[in-house]
Formats: C-alpha cells, sequence, structure tokens
C-alpha cells in the first residue's frame, strides 16, 4: 500500500517567518499579562493576610464556643478529661501561670472573637481561596514580620519565563514599638558605663602587669644561664619581649630584655670567634661513636649539639643587634609607627639604652662575631649635638707618647739571619733547624697578634695629637662654648704629655680664663689642676711662677657647697696634692700653713665625707711638712696678727694663729670625723693609742 499523504501542506519559508514572529508578540504578551496578573493576586492576598494577622493581634483572645453545640454529652466527657489530666492552677507557679497568659493573649489568628455581630459565613464564597490558602499556612505563636518582593527580570528556559523575585524588609510600627519596648530595659542592664580608673589604680594596674613582666624575664634568663645549650630556644622567646605591645609598660619592659639580653650574651659567649659550617661539615651525619672501620670522619652526638647550639647562639645575637640597630634608627628618624606603642619622646631612651648595651657589648666581647658590625654602627654617632661625646676622650688610657723622634726603642723588633749569613756560619742541618724555628716564631708573633711598643706609641702620639687640636681649636674660638668643661677635663688629664712648646701658650690662657669671671666655679678648679698638672711634668724645666693659680685656689675654697655632696670636693683634693704635696720643694712654709688653717675652717662646714677627705689631706700635710705643728700650740710664732679674710696665703700670718677647729669637729656627731681630729690634735701620729686604724691611714 502506498503510504498515506500528510494532507498538511507544509508551509514556506518566508511565511513561516512572518506567523512565527506573530506567534512569539503575541505568546510574550500574554505571559506578560498573565505574570503581571497573578502578581497582583498575590500581593492582595498578602495584603488580607497581614491586615488579619494584625486584627487578631489587636483583639483580646475569646474562648472558642461552638454555635450550634453539636454533641454536648461527649463535648462534656472531654472537658472532664481534659480537667483531669490538666494540672491545678493552685500547684502552678505564679511565674508559670503569668507566662500562660501571655501566651493566650498573643495567641494566633485562632483567639478570634466569633461572638460578634457579624455574620460567619459571610463572603464565604468570595474569599474561599485566600481562607484555604491561609490555613495551609503553618501556625506559630510568634509571627515573623512579613517581607516585600522585589520582581526583577525573568529568566528563560527550555520550559518558558522564570520570574525572579527579591525579599525586602518590611517595617512593621507594631513590631518596632515592641522590639523597642522589649529592648529598652536590657539596654539600660547592659550597656552601662565603663567606669575610668583613677590615677591611683592605673598606677597599680602598671605596677602589677610590670613585675609580671620582670618575673617573666627572670625565669627565662635563669634557665638559659643554667644551661645555654639545652634552652638556646628560650633565647628567641625572651628576644620576642623587645617588641611589647602593652602601651603601659611597652618601654620599660623593651629596656630591661635589651639590658637582660646584654648580660646573657657576655656570660654564655664563648672565648672564641664561631665560624660558619662548610657544605661537608652539614652534610656529615650524626653518629654516637668514631668508627674504625671507615676512614671517613664522623662527629659524636655531643658535638653535633654544641654546632647547633653556635648556630643558634649566633642567630639570636645577629638578630639581637638589628633589633638594637633598629632603635637607633627609629630615633634618628623620629617617625611614630603605626602600633603607636611608643611615644616619640621615649624613642631617645631606648637608643641611649641600646646603644650603651652595643658599647658593653664591644668592650666585653672584642673577639666574638659582627665586632666590626658594631663599630660601624656606634662611630657615626659620635657626630651627635650632645656635648657629652666630647667627655669620651677621657676613656683614652694613653700614657705614653713619642716624646722624641731620635730614640730608638728599647725593644727592637728581632732581625732574621739572611740567607748568606746563614751559609757562612751555619751548617746544612743547622740551617734547617734555624728555618724551622725562625717559621715558628713567626707563627707564634700572628697567633698572638702582639703589637711592638714602637707602634703602640706612635698611635698613641697620633691619637693624642688629635685630640688636643680639637681642644685647642674650641680654647681658642669658643671660649665661651657649652663644651668648654670637657675640653678643661681632658686637658687636666693629659697635661703630662702636651708638648712642651704650648706650656707658655697654654698657661696664659688658662689664666684669662679664670679671670675673666666667665667659668664655673667647677670649671675654674680644672684649670687650676690643668695648669698645675703642666707644671708637675716637663713644666719642671721651665721659670714659670704659678703663684696666682695658688692664690685662685685659697680665696676660692670657701665657695664649695656645704650641704650637698659634689664633685668640687674631689676636685680640690686633686689640685691640693698636686699643689702642695708633689711640689712640697717649691712651696713655702707660710703657704703650707695658710692651707692647713683654711682647710681645717672648712671642714666645720662641709658633710661629713666631704670633711673626712679635707682632714685626711690635712693629715697628709702635717706629715710632708713637718714643721706646720706649730699650729697646734696656742703660742704666736712670730710678729703680727693672723688675717683670716686676706686672700694673699703668703702674707696672711697663719703662723700666729692656732688650730681650735679641731677641738670643735671632736664633738662632732659623726664617729670617724671625731677619730680624725682626735688623731690630727695629738700631732697625727703613726704609732700609739692615737694612731688610725689601718683602714682609716690609707684614705
Amino acid at each position: 500500500m502506498k503510504a498515506r499523504r500528510n494532507k498538511k501542506q507544509v508551509p514556506s519559508f518566508r511565511k513561516l517567518l512572518k506567523t512565527s514572529k506573530v506567534k512569539l508578540e503575541n505568546k510574550l504578551k500574554n505571559k506578560q499579562f498573565k505574570q503581571q496578573s497573578t502578581l497582583k493576586k498575590y500581593r492582595k492576598e498578602q495584603r488580607k493576610l497581614r491586615q488579619a494577622v494584625r486584627d487578631a493581634v489587636s483583639k483580646k483572645p475569646v474562648p472558642l464556643e461552638d454555635p450550634k453545640e453539636k454533641r454536648p454529652g461527649k463535648r462534656i466527657e472531654r472537658e472532664e478529661e481534659e480537667e483531669e489530666e490538666a494540672l491545678p492552677l493552685d500547684m502552678m507557679d505564679e511565674d508559670d501561670l503569668q507566662l500562660m497568659k501571655d501566651l493566650g493573649q498573643r495567641a494566633s489568628f485562632l483567639t478570634r472573637d466569633l461572638s460578634s455581630s457579624e455574620p460567619i459565613h459571610a463572603k464565604k464564597r468570595k474569599h474561599e481561596r485566600v481562607i484555604d490558602k491561609y490555613e495551609k499556612i503553618p501556625r506559630t505563636l510568634q509571627t515573623a514580620p512579613e517581607k516585600e518582593l522585589i520582581h526583577l527580570l525573568p529568566i528563560k528556559d527550555k520550559s518558558g519565563i522564570i520570574p525572579q523575585t527579591r525579599e525586602k524588609p518590611v517595617i512593621d510600627s507594631n513590631q518596632d514599638e515592641e522590639d523597642q519596648e522589649e529592648t529598652e530595659p536590657e539596654e539600660e542592664i547592659i550597656e552601662e558605663p565603663i567606669r575610668e580608673l583613677t590615677l591611683e589604680e592605673h598606677l597599680i594596674e602598671r605596677k602589677k602587669k610590670l613585675q609580671e613582666k620582670k618575673m617573666h624575664i627572670a625565669a627565662l634568663a635563669s634557665a638559659i644561664i643554667s644551661d645555654p645549650e639545652s634552652n638556646i630556644k628560650k633565647l628567641k622567646e625572651l628576644r620576642s619581649m623587645l617588641m611589647e605591645q602593652d602601651p603601659d609598660v611597652a618601654v620599660t619592659v623593651r629596656k630591661l630584655v635589651t639590658v637582660s639580653l646584654m648580660e646573657l650574651f657576655k656570660d654564655i659567649t664563648p672565648s672564641y670567634k664561631i665560624r660558619p659550617l662548610t657544605e661537608a661539615e652539614k652534610s656529615t651525619k650524626v653518629m654516637l661513636d668514631i668508627t674504625t672501620t671507615q676512614n671517613k670522619l664522623k662527629i659524636r652526638k655531643e658535638t653535633q649539639k654544641l654546632r647547633e647550639f653556635e648556630e643558634g647562639l649566633v642567630s639570636q645575637y645577629k638578630f639581637y643587634l638589628e633589633n638594637l640597630e633598629q632603635m637607633v634608627k627609629d630615633w634618628k628618624q623620629r617617625k611614630l609607627k603605626k602600633s603607636n606603642v611608643v611615644s616619640l619622646k621615649a624613642y631617645k631612651g631606648l637608643a641611649e639604652v641600646a646603644v650603651k648595651s652595643l658599647c658593653e657589648l664591644l668592650v666585653a666581647l672584642p673577639h666574638f662575631n659582627f665586632h666590626n658590625n658594631i663599630i660601624v654602627l656606634i662611630v657615626p654617632l659620635m657626630n651627635d649635638v650632645s656635648k657629652s661625646m666630647l667627655k669620651t676622650f677621657l676613656c683614652l688610657r694613653i700614657k705614653e707618647v713619642e716624646v722624641k723622634k731620635d730614640t730608638e726603642d728599647i725593644n727592637k723588633p728581632k732581625k732574621f739571619m739572611t740567607f748568606k749569613e746563614k751559609r757562612k756560619s751555619l751548617s746544612r742541618m743547622q740551617r734547617k733547624w734555624k728555618k724551622a724555628e725562625e717559621k715558628l716564631e713567626r707563627e707564634l708573633r700572628e697567633a698572638e697578634a702582639s703589637e711592638s711598643t714602637e707602634k703602640k706609641l706612635k698611635l698613641h702620639t697620633e691619637t693624642l695629637n688629635i685630640v688636643f687640636v680639637t681642644y685647642f681649636r674650641i680654647l681658642k674660638k669658643a671660649q665661651r662654648s657649652p663644651l668648654l668643661p670637657a675640653v678643661l677635663e681632658g686637658l687636666a688629664k693629659f697635661a703630662h704629655l702636651i708638648n712642651v712648646e704650648f706650656f707658655d701658650d697654654l698657661l696664659v690662657v688658662l689664666h684669662s680664663l679664670i679671670e675673666s669671671g666667665d667659668l664655673s666655679y667647677q670649671e675654674s678648679l680644672h684649670c687650676v689642676q690643668t695648669a698645675f698638672h703642666i707644671l708637675s711634668g716637663q713644666g719642671d724645666v721651665l721659670n714659670i711662677d704659678p703663684m696666682k693659680f695658688y692664690t685662685h685656689l685659697y680665696k676660692t675654697l670657701f665657695k664649695l657647697h656645704a650641704g650637698a655632696t659634689n664633685e668640687g670636693v674631689e676636685i680640690v683634693l686633686q689640685c691640693l696634692d698636686v699643689m702642695l704635696t708633689k711640689r712640697r720643694k717649691q712651696v713655702s712654709q707660710q703657704r703650707a700653713l695658710a692651707f692647713i688653717k683654711r682647710l681645717c675652717t672648712l671642714a666645720l662646714h662641709v658633710l661629713p665625707n666631704s670633711s673626712i677627705g679635707i682632714l685626711a689631706t690635712n693629715r697628709i700635710l702635717m706629715h710632708t711638712f713637718p714643721k706646720t705643728d706649730l699650729l697646734l700650740d696656742n703660742e704666736s710664732q712670730g710678729s703680727g696678727v693672723f688675717l683670716p679674710e686676706l686672700e694673699e696665703p703668703e702674707y696672711c700670718n697663719a703662723q700666729n694663729t692656732a688650730l681650735w677647729e679641731l677641738h670643735a669637729l671632736r664633738r662632732h656627731y659623726h664617729p670617724i670625723v671625731q677619730r680624725f681630729a682626735a688623731h690630727l690634735i695629738a700631732g697625727a701620729p703613726s704609732e700609739g693609742s692615737e694612731a688610725l686604724k689601718p683602714e682609716l691611714s690609707r684614705r
């Protein structure tokens, strides 16, 4: 049979194209219309549901009643069973009863008032679908706020167009009021203002924190010192405290940790430089014993432990030095960091502690690793504007310099024999032994790294020349500079090493400074001390009369501060030692008597420690000038009357007075002052009952 042809004709492409466009447009319009209608219905239903919920919440709950009252018997039986099973009200707590009442008031739409005059089945058919949908919604005692939907662009799929929506939060005025009522008492209870600590409470809290940090630092340091090899990792823990973040104790803790680490490294660092391990040493495996069957070198477990300790020590020492360098950089830059833990004012204190630690490590560990790096870091800091930088010259340990270039050193460097000299005087075997001996001697010299006396003197001379050029430039061009006290103190220390050619000019400058009156009392004492140091050394050959310096010291002795301990007393005693004791042959008896009398008067005014030093100086002067014992006698030794207000020690007639001050000092409240006064009254004997004990006589 022939296949039955399809009666429906196949449309042409053009016709199909036209009809497809029209159909698609119609379909799209229909879908949009349906979508809009469904959305309108959905919004109406949502509004009605929200209104029903608001009505149910606002009305008082009324118990449900069956209007037709069907099956009264079963209802009565059911109520009796529920009453039997229910808990009596007299057995319920008041809180539970109140909770049940509240829940009853907040019940859902089921507690609707059905006793109203409105008909129950009014408009039932109209709202039938709405009620059915409403019944399907799950019941909740607390109704959540409804969220409004925001309609987005639809998505087209194989199945059709899918509408897209997004929830929009709906602000419910009633719910907001209830939330405010509920949250108000909570805010009053929870958000209490934090009480600020008083200054005293804050200090107590800071002291407590600081004590805890100190104990932690002490525990770590004790563990490291007790067993450095086992507890080397605790160095890292201690070093991490350099970054303390608590602003109350950050600066103090960082300073304590810096000093503690410095002392630890001084104690646990070995007396040799630790070199880095080679690749062969790193690849060597740990063995418990050295094997005799193999010729390869293997290390013991103890050696490996020592190497680990050395590696850890060097790495932590390096990190510690980097931390100190960073402290100094922070102070130089003077920029506040983001953490804002340390203030700008505290940077200077931290930098000072860091520099002191670096200097201590350089002095204590000059052989250890990174000593050159420490020098490179410290030396540029000498350009700081601080006036005390010039006092670093006082720490130079220079005692000798090259006085004459013509003189030859006593310790000449040993000269080795040349090959020709050996060939003439020695045999072949002797030459061989001599060569080995010279080689060994060279190696020993290199190992000891001992410098010859000639090199030391040359280096000291060059260094001191630079120091004196700095001092003389300040004396010549900046006599009113705040650097002058450090210059005068340095000249007083190195005056015996100054070249003789500068003596005359230097003494003139010193005297002019004293007469100008611009110097303080301590600075003028330094001028006097410098002048006599010059005269006590190479200045003996010069014909210079220092009487003006004696007069200045004699008339300014009473300017010493009597109510406080100061450095002036120590400088005065040093000047008296140089002026009177060491120059005993150039000092007259009248001058010695005048100074002893004035010193005894001064001992009545100053503090006990200064008084003891002055009386000890008088004891030395009485031994140096034996004829001064006439001051212990009441009878006068010549014509004239003692003039204590006269400023010239040579013409004050001190031989016509007595040391009555010693009798007053004998009743002094300090026992050692009493002992010295009684000793001087007895004539300062070296033996007998009035002699001083050895510990006092050596002062």
